[in-house]
């Protein structure tokens, strides 16, 4: 396989089964690619605590710290390391204000959803520009939080069965008009359990960080390449989280899916299933060339 500078990466479902198992098997295949300079981009919708347990900076030396980024929070938080601590050099967070008129909106899609199709759902307010609906709100994924098979063919009958005869593509539509009503152009994604709202997305993580490599590394996006579990179309034309990392500064990189789910994925992305065995390989893989 070729040999990438940069590796852009999902977490939980790509580099480990769950934000809460453990991390010493993802951190023992980074830090050969680490300590050689090539670098790797952890881009992930969750927050920095979440990414072994908090402590991902322990698992490696201030030298390979220094080629280690991570984009988190769906666009909210981008990372790198400074005497081996982490600091955010580039972030998305709205003021007080800012982040009501997010919530305002996340509770208008409820309460738009619950009025106008019958259709329950449940806010998670606590994040850091954006707000998570859960349009399954009597299904608990446990310690699996990345997409499950079974649940898109279930969304869609979910939404078929409350009125929503246009499926993802409409719920999305009802999200971004209720959003303009509140003053705010909605970033909306969906990985069929979730509808997320907000500012940014993993584009912006993205776009940021391949920015800060090709000005101070000169790596371009098609000297890198990206991979993920959430590539799988929802519907036609609608693609899973991981999706996003496809941006027109990287479109020319090359896309690998880990994930078995069936489905159609953007034309560019190569389905090759394994899960995490199959990226911790890869990487073992470019270390040994």
């Amino acid at each position: 396989m070729k040999k990438y500078k940069g590796i852009f990466f999902d977490w939980d479902g790509t580099a480990v089964i769950s934000r809460k198992a453990p991390a010493e098997e993802a951190a023992a295949a980074m830090k050969g690619l680490l300590a050689k300079g090539v670098k790797l981009v952890i881009v992930s919708g969750t927050t920095y605590e979440n990414i072994a347990g908090g402590k991902l900076e322990e698992y490696f030396t201030k030298e390979e710290l220094e080629h280690l980024y991570l984009g988190l929070g769906r666009g909210a938080y981008n990372y790198r390391f400074e005497d081996g601590k982490p600091v955010v050099f580039a972030d998305r967070i709205p003021g007080r204000e800012g982040i009501l008129q997010i919530h305002d909106a996340a509770y208008g899609i409820h309460r738009e959803l619950l009025a106008s199709y019958g259709l329950e759902t449940d806010v998670v307010f606590c994040r850091p520009n954006y707000c998570k609906i859960d349009l399954m709100a009597g299904s608990d994924r446990g310690e699996q939080l990345f997409m499950q098979e079974s649940e898109i063919e279930s969304l869609k009958a979910i939404l078929d069965a409350h009125g929503i005869k246009g499926g993802l593509g409409e719920l999305l539509e009802i999200a971004g008009k209720v959003g303009r009503r509140y003053g705010i152009e909605m970033k909306a994604t969906c990985d069929a359990k979730y509808l997320e709202v907000g500012i940014s997305d993993k584009s912006d993580n993205t776009n940021i960080i391949i920015g800060e490599l090709e000005k101070h590394f000169q790596i371009k996006g098609e000297e890198c390449c990206f991979w993920g579990d959430e590539f799988v179309g929802l519907e036609e034309g609608i693609y899973g989280s991981d999706s996003f990392m496809i941006t027109e500064k990287t479109k020319k990189g090359d896309f690998f899916d880990v994930s078995s789910v069936n489905g159609k994925r953007p034309e560019n992305v190569q389905q090759i299933g394994g899960g995490v065995e199959r990226f911790l390989h890869f990487i073992k893989e470019q270390e040994e060339q």
